[in-house]
């Protein structure tokens, strides 16, 4: 599974994230074939899952705003036997680990605001090992690039997207996707530009 989904991550070059239960029909419209979740509870989160799976898309829980969900060894293990994800979306290192050992793709999300948050999310990366890294906000190519150079760890970039050339310059900088929120962008990204 690891390997389809970073081949479908590098086709596309956008990963949807659903931040509404509106998001879901809106995605399914669209040729993308990840999406990060970050809308619903622990009661409806199963149905949306299979839903996007049926589909034949990637889901990726982003696992701190689903309410519901316990950030620990259960938690996890209720993921990946009931609702079965594709992998998770943190900014939890001890999620990682755990996730991992359930079989799920793990994302682990970096914020990056000072030198201090980068230094220590690089020392948490190599401990950890995350199949991908989701640098935030996504518009700072020369950060992009620097943890580029320190990891080999495939990066995502996210947040603040806005224009195409936003994520242009993020896949220029190294990164193998961008995640966008809004529809809107991204059907207009899809429809407006060829991406690298």
């Amino acid at each position: 599974m690891h390997e389809e989904f970073f081949t479908k991550v590098n086709e596309d070059r956008l990963i949807a994230a659903i931040k509404h239960p509106k998001g879901i029909e809106q995605f399914l419209q669209t040729n993308l074939h990840v999406s990060f979740l970050q809308t619903g509870n622990i009661s409806v989160i199963k149905r949306y899952v299979q839903l996007l799976k049926n589909a034949n898309r990637f889901v990726f829980l982003h696992i701190e705003k689903i309410p519901g969900i316990s950030y620990d060894r259960e938690g996890l293990q209720f993921l990946a036997k009931f609702v079965q994800p594709t992998g998770i979306v943190t900014t939890k290192s001890s999620l990682i680990q755990l996730a991992k050992k359930e079989g799920l793709i793990s994302i682990q999300r970096l914020f990056l605001i000072d030198t201090d948050a980068v230094k220590n999310g690089l020392q948490s990366i190599q401990e950890v090992k995350p199949d991908a890294l989701e640098l935030m906000p996504g518009i700072i190519p020369e950060m992009i690039k620097k943890v580029k150079q320190k990891t080999n760890v495939p990066i995502i970039t996210g947040g603040l997207i806005r224009h195409e050339t936003h994520i242009l310059h993020a896949l220029e900088s190294g990164a193998i996707a961008t995640s966008v929120g809004s529809p809107n962008r991204r059907t207009m990204f899809l429809t407006g530009v060829a991406l690298i």
